[in-house]
């Protein structure tokens, strides 16, 4: 029943020909500035922090110069109006604003790793299997070392659990 009544409301927004075909335009433009983005919470931030500062700014100068009574009462509401306004919009740029852009920007990494996983995949699976792969240069060490203690294990009858790593 709600449903139906907030479709009429609406399709009565929307009745007039010049209403529906200016949606139609700029409906892409819509769906990617407010509806993917987070466009409208950096704007009020934005206005907040302006309108905080000068709040801010003009108590303080009429605090500075009003000197009691009426007019000291709102000079000091308007400061601490100001203040919060501003300091608060700061906050949450830190406790929201930054953490979402550095979460997007893992997430950009992450899937370009991945996009680069699953085409180094599909470069392997291309490739004749037949062609063995060479070993690092690290691990073609390592295997020289373990041969060469291995060796001098047996010529000397130790065991190559104890490795003497002073040579």
């Amino acid at each position: 029943m709600i449903e139906n009544q907030e479709l009429k409301e609406i399709e009565s927004k929307f009745a007039d020909e010049e209403a529906g075909a200016w949606m139609e335009e700029h409906m892409p433009e819509l769906k990617r500035q407010y509806l993917s983005g987070q466009r409208l919470l950096y704007q009020s931030l934005v206005i907040s922090i302006i309108l905080g500062l000068a709040a801010h700014v003009g108590g303080y100068v009429l605090l500075s110069s009003a000197p009691s009574g009426l007019l000291g009462l709102l000079a000091d509401l308007l400061h601490a109006l100001g203040w919060s306004l501003w300091t608060g919009a700061v906050v949450a740029v830190f406790l929201q604003i930054a953490p979402e852009v550095k979460r997007r920007q893992i997430k950009q990494s992450v899937n370009a790793y991945e996009a680069l996983r699953r085409e180094r995949a599909k470069a392997v699976g291309n490739r004749d299997r037949a062609v063995p792969e060479k070993p690092d240069g690290k691990r073609a060490e390592r295997k020289k070392d373990q041969t060469r203690l291995r060796n001098r294990a047996r010529k000397t009858g130790k065991s190559t659990k104890h490795r003497d790593t002073s040579a």
